[in-house]
């Protein structure tokens, strides 16, 4: 029964899959293990369902005029650890050689399209030199995020010291592969207010727990609940893409949650969990029994308190309907953002073109200073004046004034007022987590979901995952930390899935993100809070520069902008558990000498 609607209402759907082989002993996950057409029950009535078949291609290669074979290379044309685009006429893949093997797998990154051949080839896998997201060489899965899919895995063969490439014409074009997934065996006894899997909440970690359980062969019902109008969708782009509609930065469109048996309920608000009963219950007063739990509901962002935080036009960016709003309200109109978050930034670089003046307020002395340093922040700063915003720093705002109900100015506390037409608000957000607080799950004194390595909280069957949590972080000696990235929570949904089916995994993953701001990209890797000094390479007011921030004498984080690909260098060092020291960073960049740094020369491993 997949797809979207906003309640739950008596439907008729049967559902007839194959289930894998591998998935008919696990019954620990079947209220009752067994295997029926499935009926749920609807007021005391069976009511049958109907679901749509969609038959899945397992062989690449099924169709013969789909398929092209070239020679690419020489086979000593590449040494080891070398990677090369190479063109087979009606597309392009990526050639690896490593430990004396080829590999070929697509050549872009399914994420945002970036040129796989530009990242970093490190033990088996390829990182992407834009956001991070890592592959199998041999199978092309995707091992680490953001994104959804996999790369396609092309044949490679040699003869007479020619290296060959066996491809299917159409996953050259698409250079994209969604895993195989199971789909939703027929249950009995199920009724519309029963599931064995329920997530709350559908960001990137309720999408891709759901999609990993599906990969693993899980074949029980799963049920992804959300507050928002929408199915899952790129959230990133609300701020850095503000004029995208829903449909253009869905994550998978409706017909791929009809497929998989994936069901999302829309506009449903989950106003407690009561644990005993291993239930859920919904504002509007409707319950739904669960056998395993993920809670990814996010964050809430922080409003204003100030005098008149009422009026009309103004704004945190939450939904598209409000970056779609403020974009039409701003255009040649004047703006004023409150908090040089990520999320102000974006939007004002993102606005700066269109509206007539964008004002930015913020109470720090430099934006970005906890996260990046001053030095850095100042040159973010310097990009932004540039292009025409106006900052006024080490200060708050005292009141909003309206006109006939709609925004006309903002007063702030140093006593200077800004005209405004809109206002946008990024202060910062607070985990959403109030309808737990009587549940006997573990919150922090913050409201962040305490759980451990394997995304599990204090209560059996119970898993959280995203920004809403804290979580050891492995590569601050598991350290529990919040990180409200995209990239992690890609990963705590995977983790959480394969933990529901019982397989011990641990999560591990060096945080990875990125912010853009008038064509220009500032990546990061690590966990930097509480660095105590930066090291700076390359020219700042160029806008061409690495940082690596520093914690005693170790690596906790890099930045860069214009410096591709070395925060994926460093994040693969550090996934590896590699140690990178301050005093050799200095002793590369400042006396060219290399010291422990092999790793950057790529001389080493």
């Amino acid at each position: 029964m997949g797809g979207c609607f906003s309640k739950p209402k008596p439907v008729e759907v049967k559902i007839e899959v194959v289930l894998p082989e591998k998935e008919r002993s696990k019954e620990e996950m079947s209220p009752n293990g067994k295997a029926s057409p499935l009926i749920y029950k609807v007021n005391g009535t069976a009511r049958h369902y109907h679901l749509e078949e969609h038959p899945i291609a397992s062989n690449p290669y099924h169709n013969p005029k789909d398929v092209v074979e070239a020679s690419v290379c020489h086979v000593k044309d590449l040494e080891n650890g070398q990677m090369r685009e190479v063109d087979l006429g009606c597309g392009k893949a990526l050639l690896i050689k490593e430990s004396g093997e080829f590999h070929a797998v697509g050549h872009k990154c399914p994420h945002y399209g970036a040129p796989l051949v530009k990242g970093v080839l490190s033990k088996g896998r390829v990182r992407c030199p834009w956001h991070g997201a890592c592959f199998n060489i041999s199978t092309g899965d995707i091992e680490d995020f953001p994104g959804l899919d996999s790369l396609p895995r092309f044949q490679v063969k040699i003869e007479k010291e020619k290296v060959y490439i066996r491809a299917s014409k159409q996953a050259l074009q698409t250079q994209r592969r969604t895993k195989m997934m199971a789909k939703c065996i027929s249950l009995s006894n199920y009724n519309l207010s029963s599931t064995n899997v329920l997530i709350i909440g559908a960001g990137a970690a309720g999408l891709v727990c759901a999609e990993t359980l599906r990969q693993e062969g899980f074949s029980d019902r799963i049920v992804m609940c959300t507050m928002d109008r929408h199915l899952p969708y790129d959230r990133p782009k609300l701020s850095k893409s503000m004029d995208s509609h829903p449909e253009q930065i869905a994550l998978r469109p409706k017909e791929f949650f009809r497929t998989y048996d994936i069901e999302v309920l829309t506009e449903m608000h989950v106003a407690a969990v009561d644990i005993k009963n291993k239930t859920a219950v919904f504002k509007d007063g409707f319950k739904m029994e669960y056998n395993k739990l993920l809670i990814a509901t996010g964050n809430t962002p922080k409003a204003l308190s100030c005098k008149g935080k009422e009026v009309e036009n103004v704004f945190n960016i939450r939904t598209p309907e409000d970056a779609n709003r403020v974009v039409k309200l701003a255009t040649s109109k004047n703006v004023v953002i409150v908090g040089a978050s990520f999320l102000g930034m974006e939007v004002a670089a993102y606005l700066a073109e269109r509206a007539h003046s964008v004002s930015l307020v913020e109470l720090e002395e430099v934006p970005f200073k906890k996260f990046f340093g001053e030095r850095v922040g100042r040159a973010v700063m310097k990009m932004f004046e540039s292009n025409r915003v106006k900052f006024y720093m080490q200060t708050e705002v005292s009141e909003l004034r309206e006109q006939e109900g709609k925004l006309k100015e903002v007063v702030l506390k140093s006593g200077k007022v800004l005209r405004a037409d809109v206002c946008v608000v990024g202060v910062g957000a607070v985990p959403a987590t109030g309808f737990l607080k009587q549940s006997g799950i573990n919150i922090d004194s913050k409201g962040f979901i305490v759980v451990n390595k394997m995304m599990q909280t204090n209560i059996p069957g119970v898993f959280a995952a995203g920004d809403a949590v804290t979580f050891p972080l492995a590569l601050r000696n598991n350290k529990k930390v919040n990180v409200p990235h995209w990239q992690m929570a890609h990963m705590h949904g995977r983790i959480a899935a394969l933990n529901m089916l019982a397989h011990g995994m641990e999560i591990s993953t060096v945080p990875y993100l990125w912010t853009a701001m008038f064509g220009k990209s500032i990546r990061y890797a690590g966990h930097g809070e509480g660095f105590d000094d930066v090291v700076i390479q390359g020219d700042l007011d160029e806008l061409k520069f690495v940082a690596f921030y520093t914690k005693s004498d170790e690596v906790v984080a890099v930045a860069s902008m214009n410096y591709d690909p070395i925060v994926s260098k460093v994040a693969e060092v550090l996934s590896a558990g590699r140690t990178i020291r301050k005093r050799d960073v200095e002793l590369f960049f400042c006396h060219g000498k290399t010291g422990d740094m092999s790793w950057l020369t790529g001389k080493g491993s």
